[in-house]
């Protein structure tokens, strides 16, 4: 390795680690403005918080909110991006051989197992809802979030399809996210009506299970 080499290897590596620094000093922000959003809005209401406030609380200013948060709905359903990326990665990334549905019906597990949020089992989970539910700005966004899932696996799906995009990517993207939907508001109207996390669960799995083997019935190719 010559001197000059080893001086650009140094330079790069001293650069990806600033890189690495800078990345988790945004994902700290990010974080912090959730919590003090979410805060706000549990002690007020959503439609009674403004950006600015959450700003101030947050010690940042309201654009670096936008920055961080394109809409203020998005400052506390905060997750639809990760749905977005975990549904999508479990499609592109699964093994050789392996359906989109066996991929997902395995994200989808593992996410209960792990407590994890978007599998909507937890006894924090009616918390959560209520907020959403008292605002309409909320409940329009959650739709929205939805649509953006749906439209993202449909297109990971038509990217891995051995015979490309077609009607018939799209319509298992679709059938996907409703059946998903059908067992996580299922799951969510439990909870709310009082029922903890520790009794739902397994049902939560086994209508997981259900809704999969109805898929795979369903769509020709799935399994």
């Amino acid at each position: 390795m010559t001197e000059e080499t080893e001086r650009r290897g140094s330079g790069e590596r001293v650069a990806d680690r600033a890189l690495t620094l800078r990345e988790r000093k945004k994902r700290e922000t990010r974080q912090r403005i959730s919590d003090e959003a979410t805060m706000l809005f549990a002690a007020r209401g959503f439609d009674q918080v403004t950006v600015a406030e959450v700003a101030k609380a947050a010690h940042v200013s309201t654009m670096t909110v936008f920055n961080h948060f394109p809409r203020k709905e998005d400052l506390f359903l905060d997750r639809i991006p990760e749905a977005v990326e975990l549904f999508t990665a479990a499609v592109r990334n699964r093994p050789a051989g392996e359906s989109p549905s066996a991929a997902l019906r395995a994200l989808l597990l593992r996410l209960l197992d792990q407590r994890h949020p978007l599998a909507a089992v937890s006894d924090d989970f009616p918390y959560f809802w209520r907020i959403v539910l008292d605002s309409p700005a909320l409940r329009a966004r959650a739709r929205e979030g939805v649509e953006e899932v749906e439209l993202a696996l449909g297109d990971a799906m038509a990217e891995t399809a051995p015979g490309g995009d077609g009607p018939g990517t799209r319509l298992a993207a679709a059938l996907t996210v409703a059946a998903y939907r059908a067992v996580y508001v299922a799951t969510a109207q439990r909870l709310l009506a009082g029922e903890r996390a520790a009794d739902v669960a397994e049902d939560h799995r086994s209508r997981v299970n259900g809704a999969f083997d109805a898929l795979e019935r369903a769509l020709p190719g799935s399994r």
